[in-house]
């Protein structure tokens, strides 16, 4: 199966899996529940995005990836994740204050640390403009280290 339908269907049995649950939810009361109670658990289901990928640094490059997939901007997991470690350590709120761009007034932000001129100019339309948003910050990253160096994979220091 070619990658492209993989993915689709993934996401689809995703979408499916958290409307019935919602659904499943929603229906109690109509099914004879007079009263409903939780009990405490121990486990917490993991929060997803609006598009279904897991809230998350793996859930938020796959989610990137899939945006930059239908833009034709070019990257793998591999080499966004390999900069993401190194920029911000997978932190999204990661902030740089020393360098020469804070000193000028415009740190550098987000998982790939993108300072706000760059981030505005390579904004790929339908995400976030909070360049703190992770999938927001990593394609339009994605999208600025494809017209500079051709890919993200070709990134291999500071950019």
């Amino acid at each position: 199966m070619p990658a492209a339908v993989q993915n689709r269907r993934t996401r689809i049995v995703r979408t499916l899996v958290v409307a019935c649950t919602g659904a499943a939810v929603l229906g109690l009361p109509l099914i004879g529940a007079t009263a409903a109670s939780a009990a405490p658990s121990s486990t917490t289901a993991a929060s997803t995005t609006l598009a279904g990928y897991p809230n998350n640094l793996d859930g938020w490059i796959r989610e990137s990836l899939a945006i930059m997939s239908e833009k034709h901007i070019p990257g793998t997991y591999n080499g966004i994740y390999r900069n993401v470690m190194r920029e911000s350590s997978g932190n999204p709120r990661a902030i740089n204050l020393w360098d020469s761009n804070a000193k000028a007034g415009i740190p550098s932000k987000g998982l790939l640390q993108v300072i706000d001129p760059t981030f505005k100019t390579y904004h790929v339309a339908g995400t976030s403009f909070d360049p703190y948003d992770p999938v927001a910050n990593i394609t339009a990253a994605c999208n600025y280290a494809a017209a500079r160096y051709g890919s993200i994979d070709n990134v291999h220091g500071a950019y």
